[in-house]
């Protein structure tokens, strides 16, 4: 049997309790980090003109938007805070602590939920001009102490390649 790691618990987790949104998962090697990528789609239906944060507009009907969070190495990763939805820190081999991913798929969904009610409200609602998925610690840490003493101090190890 193959050892359980972060890549294949992650996957395990996300497509049996993320089932509504399309989300990947990409392994970076060399930069020592497990991004989750996600897309939320919505109708436009008015073909109203959107613009995003590098101002390309688009009058699309279908429109899509990207987001990821980060899970990164603190001592080996090289990123930029600010291009993710929200990083998270592992410890090296060892990995992350269970209840970390699972605290995370539960509050990732969540996000998701919000994220796609918030972008059709943002296409529907001329009064509301910018849209982005809003994450807040606070939740996700409530999210974390869910499992913690289920989990106990059981860690996913980082994948070796």
């Amino acid at each position: 049997m193959k050892k359980v790691t972060m890549l294949t618990y992650l996957d395990q987790q996300m497509t049996q309790k993320i089932t509504e949104y399309d989300v990947a998962l990409d392994w970076n090697t060399k930069n020592h980090s497990i991004e989750v990528v996600f897309r939320l789609f919505a109708e436009n239906t008015e073909h109203e003109q959107i613009d995003d944060r590098q101002g390309t507009i688009s009058e699309e009907e279908i429109i899509e938007f990207e987001d990821g969070v980060l899970f990164y190495h603190p001592e080996k990763t090289s990123v930029d805070e600010e291009e993710y939805l929200a990083v998270i820190p592992y410890e090296g081999k060892k990995g992350i602590n269970q209840s970390v991913l699972d605290g995370f798929v539960d509050y990732l969904n969540e996000v998701l939920t919000e994220g796609q009610s918030d972008l059709l409200d943002f296409l529907t609602d001329e009064n509301q001009e910018v849209f982005e998925l809003k994450w807040s610690q606070e939740a996700f840490e409530t999210a974390i102490k869910k499992y913690q003493q289920a989990d106990g101090d059981t860690y996913i190890a980082y994948p070796s390649y």
